[in-house]
């Protein structure tokens, strides 16, 4: 077993850290997330230019058929940057939902996302459920869709919803045009500055062509989507987690208490020892995750420990780090304020119970 990065795949990673530094600095990141303008489209379309948006649609659709490593090492470099959560959430999430459809949908909408010329957001969580187990909503084909999601990410901007329902005797997955007449949207306010909103659905039809996958069908679908968006997110708090690592360690050199600095005091050198082991654990696990799925390997128990171990040491590494800071770490202006919101809104996110039981039932505990 080696996942190790290739050295195409390091290529990658550089390539995306050095677009990131320069078009998107932390200062950046931090302005957006204030003034909630959302990401630039420019700056989409310049990602999608280098193929990122596209890595994981297939080749003859324009996209490159990357592995899913591929993926957790841009997505690490995203998270280090604090770029906006869309990228998982259209290029991982909906591309694989879409992809699971017919070919007509796959030829109508993938090929504009790899350009970059549209993006797809997902509507999932309810007022009353947050997982696929609450889904409520209905969608028979011949009739209407008509309900609230909620926490849609980017839906204001979103050229296609994907809809989870109930019909057919299971989930069935519907692909919404974000400009009918009949869907509406409203912002929700956020702690880390990601564009939420609330989408409402009212008389909006289901035709048998919008339905990804069959009817009733679409839970595996989804699921898979969702194991898959669950290991960038990881990689995501990994990359955000190893930004508060560098700020911290580069901080204990420079700040001076007591005629020296502090990162000559064994009690600071240990809480970095501590933040270095929680990234390069977390690392590991997403890794690992990624090389069984990209192995055809049961990989289900892989991810929920990425994920619950990316979630709740992601928040170790922050708060030690405030520690470490001090007062100037809880300013508005310094961007670990940022990057600490972040991971805690990716951490709310995963389903933490959800995965924990996975791993007990995989030790043979439930």
């Amino acid at each position: 077993m080696d996942f190790r990065p290739t050295d195409q795949q390091r290529m990658l990673a550089a390539v995306a850290r050095d677009f990131l530094d320069k078009r998107w600095p932390l200062a950046v990141a931090q302005d957006v997330a204030r003034d909630g303008r959302g990401l630039p489209n420019d700056v989409w379309r310049e990602l999608a230019a280098l193929g990122w948006a596209g890595l994981r649609v297939p080749g003859d659709l324009g996209g490159s058929e990357a592995s899913l490593l591929d993926v957790v090492l841009l997505a690490e470099e995203m998270g280090r940057a604090a770029f906006p959560a869309r990228y998982v959430t259209s290029a991982v999430v909906a591309t694989a939902i879409i992809a699971a459809g017919t070919s007509a949908q796959r030829q109508r909408v993938l090929p504009a996302m790899s350009a970059g010329d549209r993006f797809a957001t997902l509507a999932l969580a309810e007022p009353d459920g947050s997982g696929p187990d609450g889904i409520a909503l209905t969608a028979e084909v011949g009739r209407t869709l008509d309900g609230v999601k909620r926490f849609v990410l980017d839906a204001d901007a979103a050229d296609h919803v994907i809809v989870a329902a109930r019909g057919g005797g299971g989930v069935t997955l519907v692909l919404v045009d974000a400009r009918h007449p009949g869907v509406g949207v409203s912002s929700t306010t956020t702690m880390a500055g990601d564009r939420l909103f609330e989408v409402t659905f009212a008389g909006v039809p289901v035709r048998a062509d919008d339905v990804i996958g069959p009817a009733g069908g679409g839970r595996a679908i989804l699921d898979e989507a969702l194991a898959h968006g669950a290991v960038a997110r990881a990689a995501e708090i990994v990359g955000t987690a190893q930004r508060i690592l560098d700020l911290t360690v580069e901080h204990a050199k420079v700040r001076v208490q007591s005629g020296r600095p502090i990162g000559a005091f064994q009690a600071i050198q240990h809480a970095c020892a501590d933040l270095l082991r929680d990234v390069e654990t977390a690392r590991g696990l997403v890794y690992h995750a990624a090389w069984r799925v990209d192995a055809g390997r049961d990989a289900a128990t892989a991810i929920a420990m990425a994920s619950a171990y990316a979630g709740t040491r992601g928040l170790a590494v922050a708060r030690r780090a405030h520690q470490i800071f001090g007062a100037m770490g809880y300013s508005a202006e310094h961007p670990l304020h940022l990057l600490h919101k972040r991971i805690h809104a990716a951490s709310v996110e995963s389903d933490r119970a959800a995965h924990l039981d996975t791993i007990a039932r995989a030790i043979g505990l439930a």
